[in-house]
């Protein structure tokens, strides 16, 4: 997991849900809601899920879109801002996402616990869907 300080609070708050469920939680920052800037704690978490250090990550920011493109620029990083449980499935069922990333300023704690819990408890379809995450990583290699 991380954030910046506009997601600071939700960060807390569902780290807290998920290590109450049993999850261990790697927490590479930021510690506070002091104002810092996120393409380091991003870039951080999302390498450790491309390492495979972490079997998938939750980021954190105001909007969402600032660490989903961070974590984006990581080789072997699929991330998707979800909104919602369903687009969290959704990510997960068709694109394998491994990171998935909240808004810190427009989701409250239930639904960001919903969200991540949709997928963290959702496997990928693979079959016809396995042929376009290997397209997505043509692309990222250059090969497209």
């Amino acid at each position: 997991m991380a954030s910046d300080h506009a997601g600071f609070e939700l960060k807390q708050a569902v780290k807290a849900r998920l290590a109450a469920e049993g999850h261990q939680i790697t927490d590479v920052g930021t510690n506070s809601n002091e104002s810092t800037d996120y393409p380091a704690y991003a870039a951080k978490a999302a390498e450790m899920v491309a390492d495979g250090d972490s079997q998938r990550g939750v980021l954190v920011c105001g909007s969402g879109n600032g660490v989903a493109i961070v974590a984006n620029k990581i080789t072997g990083v699929r991330a998707v801002n979800a909104h919602d449980a369903d687009e969290a499935e959704m990510c997960r069922r068709h694109n394998d996402a491994n990171v998935v990333t909240l808004s810190g300023q427009r989701l409250g704690e239930e639904q960001a616990a919903l969200i991540v819990e949709a997928f963290l408890g959702t496997d990928f379809d693979g079959g016809r869907h396995e042929r376009r995450v290997n397209g997505i990583t043509e692309v990222e290699e250059g090969n497209a």
